[in-house]
């Protein structure tokens, strides 16, 4: 039998999962789901911070105006779970067709993502997404890859 600490895992893993599936669909009340409703998103979208799920739903909707159909991608998630709060880490990226036809690869970003266990379930309590940043131009970087 698997130990709790296996269970939250991969509990957490498929919660990542629904947030692929629900970028995918364009799905925002399935991504509600996944998160707090306190939650907080350092996002690449300003202002510096988001707070609250209407604020995070909001940043999903703009990017999905963008897209006619859109794909998402993590690579080399990993996580460190405890008893009631787990974090993680990875590499995402958006891609698809925009509204216009043109087809883009996306840019990989780099994302957390912070995890309490509320009522039994794993939401999402923070998250971050970024850019490396380079100094010398004060712009981010979008070329990069895992």
């Amino acid at each position: 039998m698997p130990a709790q600490r296996e269970v939250d895992e991969a509990e957490i893993r498929q919660r990542i999962d629904k947030i692929v599936e629900g970028i995918r669909a364009k799905d925002l009340d399935g991504l509600k789901r996944l998160y707090t409703t306190d939650v907080v998103s350092f996002d690449v979208e300003p202002p510096l911070r988001h707070v609250g799920i209407a604020a995070k739903l909001k940043n999903w909707a703009n990017a999905f105006t963008f897209f006619q159909d859109l794909a998402y991608e993590v690579r080399d998630l990993t996580l460190t779970v405890d008893e009631t709060v787990a974090f993680g880490h990875c590499f995402g990226r958006l891609s698809g067709t925009l509204k216009n036809g043109t087809v883009t690869s996306g840019m990989w970003v780099r994302a957390t993502f912070c995890f309490r266990k509320v009522d039994g379930e794993w939401l999402i309590a923070h998250d971050q997404v970024s850019v490396p940043l380079d100094m010398a131009s004060g712009r981010g970087v979008t070329d990069l890859q895992p």
